[in-house]
C-alpha cells in the first residue's frame, strides 16, 4: 500500500482499452469505503463512459481538455439531504476521501486516473449539474477521469520534503 500512495501520479493520456465494469465497481467501492463525518456517506456517483457526455463535460473545466479521451470518468457528488451536521460542510472532507480512495485503488487495477475539480467553482458546478440534471441539493464535487495509462509512470519521485514537518509547534 506504501508503494501504491508514494509512487501514485495523475494520468492524463490513456489507451483507448475498455474499463471493465468490475473495475469500475471496485474503484466506486473504494470510494465508498472511505471514511466520513458521522459516518455520514454523502457520496453518489455517477459514472460516465458515453463519449459524447466525456465530450461535453471536458468543456466545463479549462485544464479538462484530456476528459473527453478518457475511456471513463466517474462524477463524484455529495447530497446535501444526508447532511448530519447541518450547517457543517463536512462532505467536502467525505467526497475528497472518497476520490483520494478511488484514485489508490485505480493504481492498484493497474489503471491511471485524474482528479479533475468542480466544487467551489461556481460555473463548474451549474455546468455539470445541468448536464447531468442534478437535484438542487445535489453538488458536483470532482470528476474521476480513468483508463489505462498510455505512458509508463516508472519511478516517480517521491515528494518527500522533511522541511515541511515541525514537531509540536510552529518554528
Amino acid at each position: 500500500m506504501l508503494n501504491i500512495i508514494n509512487t501514485r501520479r495523475s494520468t492524463r493520456l490513456w489507451t483507448e482499452k475498455t474499463v471493465s465494469e468490475q473495475d469500475i465497481n471496485k474503484i466506486i467501492e473504494a470510494g465508498m469505503n472511505a471514511p466520513s463525518a458521522g459516518n455520514e456517506q454523502p457520496w453518489y456517483f455517477i459514472v460516465i463512459d458515453d463519449k459524447e457526455v466525456l465530450a461535453k463535460a471536458s468543456l466545463f473545466n479549462p485544464h479538462g481538455s484530456f476528459v473527453k479521451n478518457a475511456p471513463v470518468a466517474v462524477l463524484v457528488c455529495a447530497d446535501r439531504r444526508l447532511d448530519k451536521f447541518p450547517g457543517v460542510d463536512y462532505w467536502v472532507q467525505d467526497c475528497s476521501a472518497a476520490v483520494e480512495n478511488m484514485l489508490l485503488a485505480a493504481c492498484c487495477l493497474g489503471l491511471g486516473g485524474v482528479w479533475t475539480s468542480i466544487y467551489p467553482l461556481k460555473e463548474r458546478m451549474e455546468g455539470f449539474s445541468g448536464l447531468f440534471n442534478l437535484p438542487e441539493e445535489v453538488v458536483p464535487f470532482a470528476l474521476v477521469a480513468l483508463g489505462y495509462p498510455a505512458r509508463s509512470m516508472d519511478n516517480p519521485k517521491s515528494r518527500f520534503n522533511p522541511s515541511r514537518i515541525l514537531r509540536n509547534r510552529w518554528e
